[in-house]
């Protein structure tokens, strides 16, 4: 029989701690529902989805209820591309038409959610492909955006003003996670390409959700972009809405989502950077966390 190597002991001694150090945060969250918005490079590159499918596989087996919201900007640009459809951005916003919308809608379910239900099931747990057609789960109402003073039209674009989280709840009853797509249709049945930092935000707030997390391809917030050194752990609500004009296009968005969740009763939501592999769980399981935390003022 092989000994027992000291570094064996060692490596079980660290595992052993770490699992004990997770425990207030199990029992903080058991039971909870947490709203996780899946993008940027971790959702275009193969190991890093695969490592998000098994943190959300990993929190529905410890009694943590995670939902899965997600958008496909990438995706959608790569298949209008082979369609010979040019993609128009105003604003930071896909102007979205007839000719666009249904392409959106499909990429979004049936390439994006269906592959990432398909990568929660391989790790373990089941998972229930949806979106805000389904089961009035969202209504939008259209946007338009200003620019230089003037109002612009960006086509079948929207923002969700009401949510019916009962399919999500049904799902999350049955052991599910759900796995959301954002398209929604408008009080006349139109339907609308939604932001998904936004539409996960919205959805945090009528669930009840404990927290909100945002996948990104940054460490958090800067005070200071591009300076480095200026990576925000931790901000109060009030202090963000001052800093909010101020951030790159990108972000506004983002943190966005963070102020209105936190503003509609979400105890506290975070910006997590998606290009390290298990950012979820650290987020969730270290007394460091990871990223920004956006607190209630």
């Amino acid at each position: 029989m092989k000994p027992i190597e000291t570094h064996d002991h060692d490596f079980a001694a660290i595992k052993a701690q770490t699992l004990i150090e997770s425990l207030p945060w199990l029992q903080n969250f058991h039971g909870k529902v947490v709203v996780v918005k899946f993008g940027g490079n971790a959702m275009v590159d193969e190991a890093l989805a695969e490592a998000f499918a098994q943190d959300m596989a990993y929190l529905r087996w410890v009694g943590i209820k995670p939902v899965v919201v997600h958008g496909g900007g990438p995706q959608i640009s790569a298949k209008l591309k082979e369609l010979g459809i040019e993609s128009e951005f105003r604003g930071g916003f896909r102007v979205t038409t007839d000719e666009t919308i249904g392409v959106v809608r499909d990429v979004l379910r049936d390439q994006i959610s269906e592959s990432l239900a398909a990568q929660i099931r391989q790790a373990g747990a089941g998972a229930r492909v949806m979106s805000g057609e389904d089961g009035n789960l969202f209504r939008a109402v259209k946007t338009t955006i200003e620019q230089d003073g003037e109002t612009i039209d960006i086509g079948l674009v929207g923002e969700v003003n009401l949510v019916n989280p009962r399919i999500v709840f049904d799902a999350l009853e049955q052991g599910d996670i759900p796995v959301i797509s954002t398209v929604a249709p408008d009080a006349q049945g139109n339907l609308l390409n939604v932001n998904a930092d936004l539409a996960a935000a919205a959805l945090a707030v009528a669930l009840g959700a404990e927290k909100l997390m945002v996948l990104t391809d940054v460490a958090g917030l800067y005070s200071n972009w591009p300076n480095t050194d200026s990576l925000v752990s931790e901000i109060s609500a009030t202090e963000l809405e001052a800093m909010l004009p101020t951030l790159e296009s990108g972000m506004i968005p983002k943190m966005q989502a963070c102020l209105t969740a936190v503003s509609g009763g979400v105890p506290r939501a975070h910006i997590i950077d998606g290009r390290t592999p298990h950012s979820i769980l650290l987020e969730i399981f270290t007394k460091n966390g990871f990223g920004t935390m956006v607190l209630p003022s």
